[in-house]
């Protein structure tokens, strides 16, 4: 009978312990999920973005999760999607970024290419300032609305992140 109890409260232990980490696993999964938005013009914090995103990456990876990180840019984020000056608009290009674009622009190629961060822009804001569509960089998706696309993602689940 003893050894009955004992084999009970064994399997009562291991069963809680199972849940228990299957709960967690959900949890971490669901902590895997980013949306980063750029609606800024300065090429550092723009760096600093491109640079959390790398880091984020990292950790999960590290922690043997699969992360769905999104990058949103809307309004003077243009600026880091094109290799147009956008000459007369808000969003022109200055010395600042001029000097950083062909890194930050590879920094983002390899985040999208290789890391497989999913990248959009809100083409009501590349509407405004009649940018071509062939004038965005490859992979970056065209988005209705760049604020409705990053509430949509946190209305599933995303943490909302942007580098101050």
């Amino acid at each position: 009978m003893k050894k009955l109890i004992t084999s009970i409260m064994t399997a009562i232990v291991f069963s809680l312990a199972f849940f228990g980490l299957v709960q967690t696993a959900q949890a971490a999964d669901d902590g895997a999920k980013v949306v980063y938005h750029v609606d800024f013009k300065d090429p550092t914090r723009y760096s600093a973005t491109l640079t959390s995103i790398n880091n984020i990456m990292n950790f999960y990876e590290n922690e043997l999760m699969e992360p769905e990180i999104h990058l949103v840019f809307v309004g003077f984020g243009l600026r880091f999607t094109t290799d147009d000056a956008l000459k007369g608009t808000p969003y022109e290009h200055d010395a600042a970024l001029l000097e950083r674009r062909d890194e930050l622009k590879g920094r983002l190629d390899a985040l999208m290419n290789v890391r497989g961060v999913k990248v959009h822009l809100c083409d009501k804001t590349r509407d405004e300032v009649g940018l071509a569509k062939d004038k965005v960089y490859d992979g970056i998706e065209l988005t209705t609305s760049g604020v409705a696309k990053i509430a949509i993602l946190q209305s599933e689940g995303f943490s909302y992140l942007k580098i101050q």
